[in-house]
């Protein structure tokens, strides 16, 4: 099957808006598999803290790009990419619909706009934004990069020193913003793809949901987890895998240097910091499909969209 026939429907929301529930349940529904869209979730060893399907969740229903690193390898949108698009191959040739799933904004934009050519690193250029760092603060870079590129501006938080950097060295590398290269790449993309975004409509419910959600992670073993990942002695905060939200702010507690109170707070707060970022990222790059997370479940609406969008395909 050639790539210009791939076709796959995406659902994405902000953490802990049920995106793995509703896609177990679809899938009872249609014949699905799922093609996980989440950083943490590629990570073998690292189960609790990223809400991974279990055992008996993933028998039940295939699900493809989890468990395929180390944690103390790195992965990147572009081999997101490469290997989604095998994924979904795959499914449809079994004759079934490819559903990805996740909340990396990265990976979303890189299956739907396609992978941008950007330019190669410039050390010189990287070097002087340093300095310029060190004076004035990455907070003033970031405004600098809001008032010339204002969607990267908004999908990048303000002390995001990595991805400010990055961002303002493309542009001063080429004369054409992230977003200019992001957009020009999207008319050579080869997959059809069709977003469905949960949004909750009571974001003071979805932070109370996060705080309970990640109780419940330290209540079903997370401590155990990242202390098992720290006696590795090969692995440390620099790596993406330990900066993964949660898994972060633990770090510190089991080397000895925070309290476990301080922790938990500070992993609550950077993941509702997440949740955030993550419904600034749909409202600049909005969906085909948007499902407001009310009172009532949105389990029949999701499937009639997903109903509709298969006859549109058929």
């Amino acid at each position: 099957m050639d790539n210009e026939q791939l076709r796959c429907i995406c659902l994405t929301a902000p953490t802990a808006s049920g995106k793995t529930e509703l896609s177990l349940w679809l899938a009872k529904q249609l014949p699905i598999e799922v093609v996980s869209m989440d950083s943490a979730m590629i990570y073998r060893g690292m189960n609790v803290g990223t809400a991974k399907p279990t055992d008996a969740e993933r028998s039940a229903v295939r699900h493809h790009l989890i468990d395929i690193r180390d944690p103390a390898e790195r992965y990147s949108a572009g081999l997101f990419v490469t290997d989604a698009i095998a994924a979904i191959r795959d499914i449809q040739a079994a004759g079934k619909l490819p559903l990805i799933v996740g909340g990396t904004m990265m990976y979303l934009r890189a299956l739907r706009r396609g992978l941008a050519e950007l330019p190669k690193a410039n050390v010189s250029i990287r070097a002087d934004l340093d300095q310029q760092a060190a004076a004035r603060g990455w907070p003033a870079l970031h405004a600098e990069l809001a008032s010339v590129d204002p969607r990267s501006g908004a999908n990048i938080a303000a002390n995001d020193k990595q991805r400010i950097q990055r961002a303002l060295e493309v542009f001063r590398s080429s004369g054409r913003t992230m977003s200019q290269h992001w957009d020009a790449a999207a008319t050579q993309h080869p997959i059809e793809t069709y977003t469905i975004a949960l949004v909750p409509e009571d974001r003071a419910a979805l932070r109370e949901r996060i705080a309970e959600r990640f109780d419940a992670m330290l209540a079903a073993g997370m401590l155990d987890e990242v202390s098992a990942l720290y006696s590795r002695g090969d692995l440390s905060p620099e790596l993406p895998s330990i900066r993964c939200v949660g898994y972060r702010q633990l770090w510190p507690y089991i080397a000895g240097e925070r309290t476990l109170d301080a922790a938990r707070e500070q992993a609550i707060t950077a993941t509702r910091q997440l949740a955030k970022r993550q419904l600034t990222w749909l409202r600049s790059d909005p969906p085909e499909h948007l499902i407001e997370l009310g009172l009532a479940a949105p389990r029949g609406q999701f499937l009639d969209v997903v109903s509709q969008v298969l006859k549109s395909w058929s």
